[in-house]
């Protein structure tokens, strides 16, 4: 909905001001007491940082503006599949089939959801530059999952967030004002400010935040998988909210996904 308001540099410099200021108040303390830790893994911070906070998403923004809903949902879907071949193949992490087989059942489930129950409609997908761009961002998003699981317990996940937002606003200053020198002015009114704050409350502060304890709690495959439930709750708020019905197919695309997510998660370990 912003996408033609609000140019895409701007949008995520302010929805992760926002989300600081949010932040700062509870954790200033946290961050000064676990500055030692911050020192002792300043590369993995800032890996986390450019890849979770800046390149997830500065690829999907830019690539949304020149490709459909559908092909950047159908990516998304992609992150699990992702998580778990960049850990096979970088990380060391053993897969097992069962993990395996549970993914690959929620992604069709996905699928099923996606192309209306018609899962050959796939073949007929048109590919563009705007999809490179958008799985750049899945592909940045994976890296971030993978390591956020190597910070210690004993961090502070809340503060760690802030920390993060903080060195990618870091990074994101200089592109912001060359995109207030060289790009479209961006069009403030009160509708595009208060869509701003909620980008800036739930999906920066409680959706990373929730994100990152899944996975110190229970591993990157396994918190991943979540990705999977996206259009699950597409599905549930169109009901709740815009008097939509549940058609057979959302039923059945619902079902693979809780299925394979209970495969996947009962006897995994990332």
């Amino acid at each position: 909905m912003l996408r033609d308001t609000i140019p895409p540099f701007t949008m995520l410099f302010w929805r992760w001001v926002i989300a600081l200021v949010l932040l700062l108040p509870f954790v200033l303390r946290i961050m000064a007491r676990e500055r030692h830790l911050y020192q002792r893994h300043v590369w993995r911070l800032l890996g986390v940082s450019l890849t979770g906070i800046v390149a997830f998403n500065s690829f999907v923004y830019f690539g949304l503006q020149r490709t459909a809903a559908s092909n950047a949902m159908l990516l998304n879907s992609l992150i699990p599949i992702l998580i778990m071949l960049i850990a096979a193949c970088g990380f060391g992490m053993r897969l097992r089939w069962v993990q395996a087989v549970g993914v690959l059942v929620s992604f069709c489930g996905v699928l099923f959801i996606i192309t209306k129950g018609a899962p050959a409609q796939i073949l007929t997908l048109s590919f563009s530059g705007g999809d490179l761009i958008v799985f750049c961002g899945m592909v940045s998003f994976a890296f971030y999952t993978l390591w956020l699981k190597g910070f210690p317990a004993e961090m502070n996940r809340t503060a760690l967030l802030a920390c993060q937002i903080a060195v990618g606003l870091v990074i994101l200053t200089p592109i912001y004002f060359w995109e207030q020198a060289a790009g479209p002015a961006p069009q403030w009114s009160a509708w595009s400010c208060g869509w701003l704050a909620f980008l800036g409350v739930f999906p920066s502060v409680l959706a990373y935040l929730f994100f990152n304890l899944g996975v110190a709690r229970v591993g990157a495959a396994r918190a991943g998988l979540a990705i999977h439930l996206i259009p699950v709750f597409g599905v549930v708020l169109a009901v709740l909210f815009l008097g939509e019905r549940v058609h057979l197919y959302q039923a059945v695309g619902i079902g693979l996904i809780a299925a394979g997510i209970f495969v996947a998660t009962r006897r995994a370990r990332a």
